[in-house]
């Protein structure tokens, strides 16, 4: 199989052409140079008797320095970049492209190679890589496109090698070629200053005077030739001094940076982003995946997040888990001191199982930072943790969902000659394959997992097709296999070490060589290898277009970035005729993230924000430069600079954006609205300026600012005699006693435990989610949710008995009667905290219900009441047409209503005569009930045939069947009652479903 070319992708063909267009003007032209000849000793041995030739041929530009600024604007203008202000050729023709990964950025400076030497002569280029791995991947590059290249322009001849300072021969060729010459060289073979004396050797060679190039230096060969420098990945290459100095030495014509995340961006001629890669499905859609852990908090739980010794006394944030005021646990990040107790309340809520847990010692030496306690052995670093789930547990899940998701894809995909592959980042290569003391490779943890949850998913009936004829049993064989180095050098016991390799060093080079050369193969069905294991340090430099699944198994947490991470796997996918196969429905990459969905999503855009210099949500002022603008049938130019400025100092005057440019609430409801306001000499370009605005703003499903309103006081209600006689009536407060009978409350209790207690094991959560990116940022769409049983039981079991004591205030008798007669305990050995939890939640639930059918309640007296002064410091917003109706008769000029029922109600009060005036009740009128504070809907004021007054406060429910209301619900309602009753006969209390319903039952 051989991977296939595309020459007509417009994206790549206006990129080349952004590089070209800099020379537009320029003749053809070389430069001629005198190479000193060889001596005839020197012939047949290092250069292997070529003829001797005495001519060099180099680069040479002709145009002016305005003539290359007008060419580099024009550019910039048609793909909407910011132009350049000024330029200099005494400062270097430095040109930066930038391009997602995956989206062919090799392909495309490699095939501009070929147009600069179609259109100008140019004929001496070399290719600067950070590391081996991306040199390796460069060469591959261009083998495979060689006959593509060569079909395209015309047999061109070209000679192409990866630099070897101990083949000097290929400089001298490179130097007295009349071809296209293609130099591939690690920054590292001639950057000066390394720690290591042999590479500070090798990288010294192309600088030294060299006996068989006649007195020459290797590097004066090349700086006559006035190379284009092109550098892969300039943010791993020119970033230090030395790098600079070394690409300085080169005497490069210009210097060409292609990246996908550049730091230093000089001269930007064309931008293809993730945004603009993800909206055009030039790449693959990110779909993430996440694993959580529920109902796992049987143990102590502490995280050291960070120390601080700035202020006094030292402190350190962790992370535990704490109880809630409703029983829950949750994740908290505590900021603690020595002394602090964990167990204390303030913490972790008084949980048990952090008793001991007191802070003693906060070390802050940076690298060495830690946490002590006093009785309790366990020392915590930056970054660790206790009393998390099972690691190994957690990694065997998610090898588990990726062979899953990696057979799913392969079920939909083989049958369209696509080959699914699948890569496991690991921080340990001991944990895939470690070596014995007789140098035989073993398998490690990682592939011992895999085999086994490899073999048990295969079995499942759904994936027979892929599988017939196989032996199962032995189906794991050769599918999966890992890329490391072996460090030749002995331990102290005499063993081969395992290397963590980086792939940065020499040492390094052969770690990759299978992965960079082997490509095709591994796309081909005829390849039995589907599943990669990998070091996590392999950033760029290799990816596959045929990644489906990216997993990360780091026992600590990930170091490698979200965009590197993803990186591996964006391409589209090709089938076994090596053609790409595009669309969303084929190319979507799974990541099966350490962190949930969200928190990947949020860590990926801080990533793109951050590295690429997007700015989401934001408007910029030459956003508008390059709308088009049609001058006639066959000719149109662009908006421009200047114009694009002037109308986004419009849209900030405006008040569409801000002073930073930052997208305002008003500009997302104009564009949602159509009414986008222009200047008159811009509206003709409307639907233009509209589309761009949109893709910037993100979401447009916002509530409407300009419909929010403060609620005001409707003082002809609020003052009038009518108001304080309903207030009057209703402003007292009253104290409640309770009478209930305990067996009663234990055999119920026992009742609710035994029916509808659910305690069942930990269980890890599996989300997944699709991942969008537009310029608004990026966003999830929730996809599905799975649960697969924790089965871990280190823990220890705490006293039931106690803690339900200390949280029902019921005596240890009765509290076990009640877990006896349940016949539930033994669901406390699966998961004794949710246990806990639960039958706290039920006795205490019963309880209140209990005290609610003996309850009474008694007016306090005259003196205890609701102020009518309190609605003056009620501050009320709404949004008209959303939650909020004007109103004549209520005490506030509008009613924010909370329901559809709230509104049918008020809408009624309004028309009927027979309502004299409303209020809806603020949230601080409440009555208080064993269950918490209950706040009813109105208080109502009927005049009856224009003379009898009658008082109501009404409850609005959308069913009356109390079958239909939640418990607590109705107790409240009871509460509420009994209240009222306390008050006299002067106010009636009535819960009602509508008006009519409300006005035939009570009036």
């Amino acid at each position: 199989m051989k991977i296939q070319f595309d020459a007509n992708l417009d994206y790549q063909k206006q990129a080349i052409d952004s590089i070209t267009g800099v020379f537009a003007g320029q003749e053809t032209c070389q430069t001629n140079f005198t190479v000193a000849p060889l001596q005839a000793w020197e012939e047949g041995t290092l250069f292997h008797g070529a003829e001797e030739n005495t001519l060099g041929i180099g680069n040479r530009l002709r145009l002016l320095d305005e003539d290359i600024h007008a060419n580099i604007r024009k550019i910039q203008l048609q793909n909407g970049l910011a132009p350049s202000e000024s330029f200099s050729s005494k400062d270097g023709i430095n040109l930066t492209v930038e391009m997602e990964t995956g989206t062919g950025k090799t392909y495309v400076y490699l095939r501009s190679i070929f147009e600069m030497n179609r259109l100008y002569g140019f004929t001496k280029f070399i290719i600067v890589v950070p590391s081996i791995a991306i040199k390796e991947g460069v060469y591959k590059t261009l083998e495979i496109t060689t006959s593509h290249f060569k079909e395209l322009f015309e047999n061109t001849s070209f000679d192409y090698f990866v630099y070897d300072s101990s083949k000097l021969s290929d400089v001298r060729n490179f130097s007295t070629s009349p071809d296209i010459q293609i130099m591939v060289i690690n920054i590292d073979a001639f950057r000066r200053s390394f720690s290591d004396p042999e590479l500070e050797n090798k990288a010294n060679i192309i600088h030294r005077a060299h006996d068989r190039m006649t007195g020459a230096k290797p590097i004066e060969f090349i700086q006559q030739t006035n190379p284009i420098v092109i550098i892969d990945e300039p943010q791993s290459v020119d970033t230090t001094a030395k790098s600079k100095e070394a690409i300085a030495s080169l005497n490069p014509m210009c210097t060409m940076r292609y990246s996908a995340t550049h730091v230093e961006k000089h001269h930007m001629l064309y931008k293809l982003d993730s945004v603009d890669a993800y909206e055009q499905k030039l790449v693959k859609q990110i779909e993430v995946a996440g694993i959580e852990v529920k109902d796992g908090h049987n143990q102590a739980y502490i995280k050291l997040l960070s120390v601080d010794n700035k202020k006094s006394p030292i402190s350190a944030k962790i992370e535990i888990h704490g109880r809630l005021k409703d029983g829950g646990i949750k994740a908290k990040t505590v900021t603690v001191t020595s002394g602090a107790d964990l167990l204390d309340a303030k913490y972790s809520g008084g949980r048990d199982i952090y008793d001991g847990y007191i802070v003693d010692d906060i070390y802050c030496e940076k690298g060495n930072e830690y946490i002590s306690f006093t009785s309790k052995p366990e020392i915590l670093k930056l970054g660790q943790a206790i009393g998390e789930v099972d690691v190994d547990e957690y990694k065997r899940l998610q090898i588990r969902k990726t062979i899953e998701e990696h057979l799913d894809k392969e079920m939909r995909l083989r049958p369209q000659g696509i080959k699914v592959l699948s890569l496991f980042f690991i921080d340990k290569v001991a944990n895939y394959r470690w070596y014995d003391a007789d140098g035989h490779a073993q398998k490690g943890k990682f592939a011992q997992m895999f085999e086994e949850e490899y073999t048990n998913a295969i079995r499942k009936p759904k994936y027979s097709t892929l599988f017939e004829g196989a032996d199962l049993e032995t189906a794991a064989t050769g599918v999966h296999n890992g890329y490391f180095a072996i460090d030749k050098k002995k331990d102290s016991a005499g063993n081969e070490m395992v290397k963590d390799t980086s792939g940065a060093t020499v040492a390094d080079e052969g770690v990759y060589n299978l992965i960079m050369k082997d490509k095709e193969r591994l796309l081909s069905f005829k390849s039995k290898l589907k599943f990669i294991f990998s070091h996590s340090a392999l950033k760029e430099g290799w990816d596959n277009p045929n990644v489906f699944q990216i997993c990360t198994l780091n026992e600590t947490n990930s170091v490698i970035k979200k965009r590197q991470e993803i990186g591996r796997g964006l391409r589209i996918c090709v089938n076994q005729e090596g053609e790409r196969v595009h669309g969303f429905e084929v190319n979507t990459l799974t990541v099966m993230a350490n962190e949930s969905y969200e928190e990947f999503a949020e860590q990926l855009q801080k990533e793109i924000e951050k590295e690429t210099g997007i700015k989401f949500g934001v408007v910029e002022q030459h956003l508008f430069a390059n709308i088009v603008v049609p001058i006639d049938e066959h000719n149109h130019e662009h908006l421009g600079v200047d114009a694009s400025k002037k109308l986004w100092e419009h849209m900030q005057a405006s008040g569409y954006i801000d002073a930073k440019g930052k997208v305002q609430d008003s500009l997302k409801t104009a564009l949602k609205d159509g009414n986008l306001d222009l200047p008159q000499e811009f509206k003709e370009h409307a639907s233009q300026i509209a589309a761009v605005l949109k893709k910037v703003s993100g979401n447009l499903n916002i509530k409407n600012n300009a419909d929010k309103k403060k609620v005001s006081l409707n003082k002809a209600v609020f003052l009038s005699p009518e108001f304080k006689e309903l207030w009057d009536r209703i402003k007292y407060r009253t104290t409640f006693r309770v009478d209930f009978d305990v067996d009663a409350l234990t055999a119920k209790c026992s009742e609710e435990i035994k029916n509808n207690l659910q305690v069942g094991k930990a269980r890890f959560i599996y989300r997944k989610a699709t991942t969008e990116i537009n310029r608004g940022g990026v966003h999830t769409e929730h996809v599905q949710e799975t649960a697969n049983i924790y089965e871990s039981r280190a823990f220890e079991l705490p006293d039931l008995i106690t803690y339900l004591q200390n949280e029902t205030n019921l005596t240890r008798r009765t509290i076990v009667k009640i877990i006896n007669d349940s016949g539930r305990l033994e669901s406390f050995k699966n998961n004794p905290q949710k246990f806990i939890e639960q039958v706290a939640s039920i006795i205490k639930n019963q309880m209140r219900l209990f005290v609610v059918d003996g309850i009474t309640y008694h007016k306090i007296g005259d003196d205890q009441y609701y102020a009518q002064e309190l609605f003056h410091d009620s501050e009320l917003f709404g949004y008209l047409q959303q939650n909020m109706v004007a109103s004549q008769k209520s005490v506030f000029d509008h009613v924010v209503y909370d329901s559809d029922v709230e509104l049918e109600f008020a809408s009624a009060f309004e028309r009927s005569d027979d309502i004299k005036l409303y209020a809806k009740l603020p949230g601080w009128f409440k009555i208080d009930t064993p269950l918490g504070g209950y706040n009813p809907d109105w208080a109502v004021l009927i005049e009856v045939d224009g003379k009898d007054k009658l008082y109501f406060v009404v409850e609005t429910k959308g069913s009356l069947f109390t079958d239909a209301l939640r418990p607590a619900e109705k107790a409240k309602i009871d509460c509420g009652r009994a209240h009222f009753k306390a008050l006299g006969d002067e106010v009636e209390f009535a819960v009602s479903n509508g008006f009519d319903h409300f006005t035939g039952e009570y009036v």
